[in-house]
């Protein structure tokens, strides 16, 4: 391809609403041009990456024995209403109507679709196992787009579906899909961990993300540098604490004191002059019970306590049983319960009765503390030296409610925990028969008796790995794109082209030499003083940059520059080819 052909659209600067540097540096790179909220167009140079990115993964699936079909964008609500998602996902599933009035929903993931493939034509054992995919377009309707196609409405995946005959088996089928992933992000060329995930609304009981690392990143990685172990934020625990000792005389008397105007930990930390891991924070939620006409009938209060050096993990409260579908407390039913405002509030002298009771769910590092201090539900005063068993009985629940931080030690105590930042751009689940079961999704087994399928489903942001791609290798100047999915990997650079003959022969000779040794090459004849065509590619990101000149043909040189060099490298035209053959794949 040339310049002169192809459709190049910089910017000098990159749109106000472009937040993070992946945003801005697409825009003005003239990847991506903003059609409307959460919505862009692909442009050609941008398009191109996404090609690459989408040839790597089928290449990988493939070698991995997945077979490619394509389920459409716009899908009929009957299959989501027999999962009962149709009602359930939420805002974001957008849903639509045609012109009879029947409902469809704009595909965000197709679960239900792909299911219902595999009861029509999965008709016994002998077929399994099998793994569906697609590279598609999909819709969700964000409440807030933002940062591109980093959290954009209108995207392509990579979704695949495994269907086995047993749990044993979509074991063997999810291990596959993490092989296959971890060659497919190898061969990116970008830095990623595969850490233990969350499950979260899709469902499922084994779960990992593949996180590309950028201090951008929107998710926290945790991870230990001597062992296997890594995880992601909601799903990271630390070591478990050691058992407490049983109280005794030796432990300081219970005592309250004053703390006028102190109403956080830190606060009473610093007054009291002690670490603020000895201190105790009390978090008031609420769960309630509906009617079926959804009226509520009942609430229970629950008051969750955490160290105040820690903070919650909603994720793992949600895990608790009865805490699926809890809220935070409002005020009222905070000094109902507690007879305090929210400050000052503590596990003591509640003055919630039999017929209100408060349930209390303690961390795990909580449950093992002694010699305590909390709130005494009661305004400008705490209490100190609190201890399980004398001062109050032990706690209703204990389980670990939060998040790990750096340092704590790794759960597998091979050493500390480390967290850095990361973009997710792949998971991972096995879901059983989640899907299965409520589609009545079935095939003949070996004994002839109909069993539910057992499955797995695997996704990859195809358009938010070049934006993580981006946030991971940048520089005041613009892109650096590993060579892999670079909209090209070599951009030849002329001076005078349209001028001087032999610029234009060795340039064109160079240009087809590259191209017959299958190097994905642009060559740049338009005519640009160098100083902005220079910045141009930069700004692009193309990794490789060989320059020819009237000046330098006269000394018989051209030079090379690889996108993170400092400087440029001359060398005689006769090495050129074998000097690249070397550094381009």
């Amino acid at each position: 391809m040339k310049a002169s052909q192809f459709l190049i659209t910089t910017l000098k600067e990159a749109p106000a609403d472009a937040e993070v540097v992946s945003h801005q540096l697409m825009m003005r790179a003239g990847l991506i041009k903003r059609v409307g909220s959460g919505i862009y167009n692909y442009m050609p140079m941008g398009l191109r990456v996404i090609r690459k990115v989408e040839h790597i993964v089928r290449e990988e699936m493939n070698a991995a024995g997945a077979v490619e079909l394509s389920m459409p964008v716009i899908q009929p609500a009957e299959l989501w209403q027999e999962t009962e998602r149709f009602e359930n996902m939420g805002a974001e599933l957008l849903r639509i109507k045609d012109r009879h009035d029947r409902n469809f929903v704009v595909q965000p993931t197709s679960e239900e679709v792909v299911t219902d493939i595999a009861r029509q034509e999965l008709k016994s054992y002998k077929q399994l196992p099998k793994n569906l995919y697609q590279i598609q377009t999909k819709f969700r309707d964000e409440r807030r787009p933002r940062f591109g196609l980093m959290r954009g409405r209108e995207f392509i995946m990579k979704d695949a579906y495994s269907f086995d005959r047993t749990i044993d088996d979509a074991k063997i089928s999810y291990q596959k899909m993490t092989v296959a992933y971890r060659k497919i992000f190898d061969r990116f060329g970008l830095r990623y961990r595969a850490v233990a995930a969350d499950s979260g609304a899709i469902g499922g009981d084994l779960s990992e993300e593949f996180q590309v690392i950028a201090a951008t990143g929107e998710d926290a990685i945790v991870y230990c540098e001597n062992s296997n172990y890594a995880a992601n934020m909601e799903k990271a625990e630390a070591l478990q604490p050691t058992p407490r000792k049983a109280c005794s005389n030796s432990n300081p008397p219970m005592e309250k004191f004053p703390t006028p105007g102190r109403s956080t930990c830190e606060q009473v930390a610093e007054l009291l002059n002690v670490p603020l891991a000895t201190t105790v924070k009390s978090l008031v939620l609420a769960t309630d019970e509906l009617s079926k006409e959804g009226a509520v009938v009942k609430t229970q209060v629950w008051l969750l306590l955490i160290r105040g050096c820690d903070s919650m993990n909603e994720v793992k409260v949600g895990k608790i049983d009865g805490l699926a579908n809890f809220r935070f407390a409002t005020e009222p039913e905070i000094v109902s319960h507690f007879g305090c405002k929210p400050g000052y509030l503590g596990p003591i002298d509640l003055v919630a009765s039999m017929a209100q009771p408060v349930k209390i769910v303690a961390d795990r590092q909580v449950a093992a503390m002694s010699d305590w201090i909390c709130g005494a539900n009661a305004v400008d005063f705490h209490i100190k030296g609190v201890n399980w068993g004398r001062d109050l009985p032990e706690p209703d629940v204990v389980a670990d409610i939060r998040n790990v931080l750096a340092g704590d030690a790794s759960p597998d105590g091979k050493g500390v925990l480390s967290i850095e930042r990361g973009i997710e751009v792949g998971h991972v689940f096995y879901l059983g028969t989640k899907y299965s079961k409520a589609m009545e999704a079935k095939f003949l087994d070996i004994d002839g008796k109909p069993k539910l399928f057992e499955m797995g489903c695997y996704g990859i942001g195809i358009t938010r790995l070049p934006a993580a791609a981006i946030e991971q290798n940048h520089d005041e100047r613009g892109i650096i794109w590993p060579d892999a999915i670079a909209p090209f990997t070599l951009v030849i650079c002329t001076i005078d082209y349209a001028k001087d003959a032999a610029v234009k022969a060795t340039a064109d000779g160079l240009y087809a030499a590259l191209r017959a040794r299958g190097v994905d090459v642009i060559l740049d004849d338009r005519g640009e003083r160098p100083g902005i065509m220079f910045a141009e590619w930069e700004l692009i990101g193309v990794p490789h940059r060989v320059v020819v000149s009237s000046r330098g043909l006269k000394e018989g040189t051209v030079e090379y520059q690889h996108r993170t060099d400092s400087a440029a490298t001359k060398m005689a035209v006769a090495e050129l080819d074998a000097f690249l053959a070397g550094r381009v794949k």
